[in-house]
């Protein structure tokens, strides 16, 4: 096709009948009821917001493609966002359209202050930079939606209300006003049904997305941003949600969705298009506008079509009169060229068309002129953060939601069989050891530290990485502290990991004929709790480091095949050089207390017929010596408190570097 296909078409009448490109398009809404009630969490919104960006750009380091001849690393550069413009109004719908890998979700994130990495231009929220007081007034709602399975629409509204309500509300009032969002998106069917997952069927899929709008309605959210809210919906279902959208807006809120293919009749509920191709801008106005401001670039179809489906193909760099190319057998190399010159005519028409003079009105409209500084916004973000209700409060919410949430998950028959099943096997193989088999009965002890030493280890490296995205979507929203949920993470984990050792105790320690003395079996059993807790703190740190559960059921294969090498009882005469490796060990400790309890220096036992002998003399027991308990008391206690501090400070750090 000739190249002159793709000039730009200018003709001063059609480009003089475009509106102009901050007007707000009146659009027909079709119907979808909502209740009228005069506390409905439709209500205005109190702080309108107008969202103003200029030549946003973003970038992102690509990984190092090798060494260079001077011996530097080389690392490439990727361009995601090239210098978008716009701006969208209290009570205006802004939808980016774009294809798959267009920088839509980027841009919105960028948006609503959650981008790391190497962001620059101007963005402001009323002519200020973002801050802390607008970051608790928008409402983020993701592409997936991030919910617990195991709870039901009402308890995952419920917790969230009582976190994010301010405290000057009481609980009761907190709790209606969950109940009126249930009753506004319509979700009263459902309201006593789980959430569902994976593994088991819950709501509908248009269920779900509304309970995730209602989540950030709560806030009555003045900024409301959604990624993709009709993905993977049928098309009765996404104008639901559009329309419930619409009535958001309608209130005086700010609204911007990215969305991949409308329909028609959505396409006609949005205000404002942004339409991106690889990035860049090739067309920002009135959705209404757009296909007369193509058709006045030389762009038109004659048949009647979607108008998100001819923007979308423009953006691939499909011309409409591109379409029979490939059906004409053209070479795949010419589409292609073909492709690029569409999309360099559209973005040399929108520099010459539309960048300069939507510049130009922001620049009229903008009063203050403020540099946008992520760092520096963030910081000021983190900074003046305020919460809505205090640390206990918050503790106390999370704990009682964590336990609602893993009621299934703890109390897990396959996991109670497997300890119990665990305890009576060995109480039958160990069965009433007599004191004469001082090596068996030393056996069930290590055996007693091992098990302790590493189940409770590898159930702990899930708990973080499972717990990620959730984390990541609730700590950006400023919902609660890191401090609260991870104090409730850990306590609510607790009545498990201690009710599965303590039945593990009672069943082996009596079966396996261990001294018959209340106190020595208490002191056993108390031990034994002791070295659970020290190993989930391990694995709280492997999971909060790695944030990966491979790499951390990896890192934790190595760590306890060393730590059951190093244990005290399988080598007992450690090279020097590598003996340091048995005091990092925790199951060398539990082990060397167990043992302590069990036996004092001045025991014997029959080492042969009428012979007796110091149990001190045996050599899994002199290899570690019955002195110096309390110090092993000690260094457990370090390391129970130190695993845990680096698990807080690995979240704290995944928190900050994903989020701010």
């Amino acid at each position: 096709m000739p190249q002159d296909q793709f000039s730009i078409q200018e003709n001063p009448q059609d480009m003089e009948a475009l509106p102009k490109l901050s007007e707000p398009h009146n659009t027909t809404v079709v119907p979808y009821p909502v209740p009228s009630n005069p506390q409905s969490v439709l209500r205005p919104s109190l702080f309108p917001i107008t969202l103003k960006f200029e030549e946003v750009a973003y970038k992102v380091s690509l990984e190092q493609k090798g060494c260079c001849w001077d011996g530097t690393w080389s690392t490439k550069e990727k361009t995601i966002l090239k210098g978008i413009t716009g701006m969208v109004c209290p009570g205006e719908i802004l939808a980016m359209l774009g294809p798959s890998g267009s920088g839509k979700t980027t841009l919105l994130t960028a948006l609503g202050g959650r981008l790391t990495g190497k962001l620059s231009g101007k963005i402001t929220y009323n002519g200020k930079p973002f801050s802390g007081a607008v970051k608790r007034r928008t409402g983020f709602v993701a592409q997936n939606d991030i919910l617990y399975p195991h709870l039901t629409v009402a308890e995952t509204l419920v917790f969230t209300a009582l976190l994010r309500l301010p405290g000057t509300l009481t609980q009761d009032e907190k709790v209606q006003h969950a109940e009126d969002v249930i009753t506004e998106l319509g979700l009263t069917r459902c309201r006593n049904s789980m959430i569902g997952g994976p593994l088991f069927r819950g709501i509908s899929g248009g269920e779900k997305k509304r309970v995730s709008i209602g989540q950030e309605m709560l806030v009555n959210p003045s900024l409301l941003l959604l990624d993709e809210p009709t993905s993977g919906l049928d098309s009765t279902t996404a104008l639901r949600i559009m329309t419930t959208v619409k009535q958001l807006a309608s209130g005086g809120r700010t609204v911007i969705t990215t969305i991949h293919q409308p329909s028609s009749r959505l396409y006609h509920m949005f205000d404002k298009v942004i339409l991106l191709s690889e990035g860049c801008p090739i067309y920002h106005g009135p959705a209404s506008a757009a296909l007369d401001y193509f058709s006045s670039i030389g762009f038109s179809t004659s048949v009647t079509v979607n108008p998100a489906d001819l923007l979308l193909d423009l953006a691939n760099g499909i011309a409409p009169d591109l379409e029979h190319i490939s059906e004409q057998g053209g070479l795949q190399g010419n589409a292609e060229k073909e492709q690029k010159s569409v999309r360099e005519a559209l973005i040399s028409a929108y520099d010459k068309n539309i960048d300069t003079r939507l510049k130009a009105e922001l620049r009229s409209l903008d009063a203050n002129n403020y540099s946008y500084n992520r760092d520096a916004s963030a910081r000021n973000a983190r900074k003046k953060e305020q919460w809505s209700t205090s640390g206990w409060q918050q503790f106390k919410v999370l704990l009682r939601r964590g336990l609602k949430e893993r009621r299934y998950e703890a109390f897990n028959r396959l996991r109670i069989y497997q300890v119990v099943s665990a305890a009576v096997l060995a109480g039958l193989l160990w069965w009433q050891t007599p004191t004469s088999h001082i090596q068996d009965r030393i056996a069930l002890l290590f055996f007693f530290s091992v098990f302790w030493g590493f189940f409770p280890l590898y159930n702990a490296v899930f708990t973080f990485p499972q717990e990620r995205s959730m984390l990541i979507k609730e700590r950006s929203s400023g919902m609660y502290r890191l401090s609260s949920y991870f104090l409730a993470r850990t306590a609510g984990d607790l009545p498990m990991e201690l009710a599965l050792p303590t039945t593990f105790v009672f069943i082996i320690y009596w079966m396996g004929g261990l001294k018959p003395d209340p106190t020595t079996f208490i002191l056993s059993w108390l031990i034994v709790l002791y070295s659970v807790l020290v190993s989930q703190s391990l694995g709280l740190a492997f999971g909060a480091i790695l944030m990966d559960v491979k790499q951390a059921t990896t890192l934790a294969s190595v760590t306890t095949l060393v730590f059951l090498i190093a244990g005290g009882y399988y080598v007992q005469q450690i090279p020097p050089f590598i003996v340091w490796l048995k005091y990092l060990s925790y199951s060398f400790y539990c082990y060397k207390l167990l043992l302590g309890v069990q036996y004092k220096e001045n025991d014997y036992y029959e080492c042969s017929n009428g012979t007796m002998c110091r149990v001190i003399d045996f050599p899994a027991v002199r290899s570690v010596g019955l002195n110096g308990l309390w110090v092993d008391v000690a260094i457990m206690a370090l390391m129970l408190i130190g695993y845990r501090l680096i698990a807080f400070l690995a979240l704290h750090r995944v928190q900050v570097r994903t989020v701010r």
